[in-house]
């Protein structure tokens, strides 16, 4: 099954546009989340660098915590969030090791090398390929908001060139900051119906409301992600039912 169709899926049976980062190296802590809301979630998104950092014991746990999804809850659809990209020989191997060792269905990559470096990726048709565009974090003003001698700015340029690469076919979608929704309102202006990952509701201080409204959503095309104040919570599974309930009407 093709990663949208997968995705809008699990939106629709569990009627919620949330996502939960699973950013946490401890297998076994990532899998209690998971029992605790996945009825609750239209995706999952382990963070790469959280089990990178301890080695081998890190991608293990990794490994550990895809299988059981894919054994437990095969129609979550898993987001590596490893902001992968570069020469094209190099991203052979980092999707080869996504979509085939850990078998995620969709990845977040940066645009840097070019959209063309991202073929390898590409190749993988079933898999949904997420494009940095406007970072959640504060410095990402310092090289996104640069502008051209056209008048854009370079986030812009972005956003305009993976709209060009998709053509439609469904397989790319952006990541937007949930942090900036004036932005996100011109960025739902230019995809019309891809997919944004929007990250930054929680501990970033974002909130639903501001990004997923009426004049910013088109239905089933936004994923609001949420790591820490879902992860680090007492009662995980009331936090994340909170927020699936604000997403509720969208779906």
């Amino acid at each position: 099954m093709k990663f949208l169709a997968k995705l809008h899926s699990c939106m629709r049976q569990n009627k919620s546009l949330l996502c939960v980062g699973l950013d946490n190296s401890n297998s076994d802590s990532m899998i209690r989340i998971i029992e605790a809301t996945h009825d609750l979630v239209c995706a999952y998104k382990p963070n790469s660098a959280f089990y990178e950092a301890e080695g081998s014991r890190g991608i293990d746990s990794l490994k550990r915590v895809c299988d059981f999804l894919q054994t437990n809850y095969p129609e979550i659809p898993i987001i590596l969030d490893a902001k992968r990209g570069d020469i094209g020989n190099t991203n052979e191997k980092y999707a080869k090791f996504a979509f085939e060792y850990l078998q995620a269905d969709a990845i977040t990559l940066h645009p840097y090398h070019g959209l063309g470096a991202l073929s390898p990726f590409e190749k993988y048709e079933e898999k949904g390929l997420f494009v940095l565009v406007k970072t959640s974090n504060p410095e990402s003003s310092e090289l996104q908001d640069i502008i051209l001698k056209n008048g854009k700015m370079v986030w812009e340029m972005i956003l305009e060139e993976v709209v060009k690469r998709d053509a439609g076919k469904g397989q790319w979608g952006v990541v937007v900051g949930a942090t900036h929704p004036e932005i996100m309102k011109k960025v739902r202006q230019v995809i019309k119906g891809m997919i944004v990952l929007a990250p930054g509701v929680g501990a970033q201080g974002a909130k639903v409301e501001e990004v997923l409204n009426d004049e910013t959503s088109h239905g089933l095309d936004m994923i609001i992600n949420v790591g820490r104040s879902i992860l680090e919570a007492d009662k995980p599974r009331e936090v994340a039912q909170l927020i699936k309930l604000t997403t509720l009407r969208y779906v």
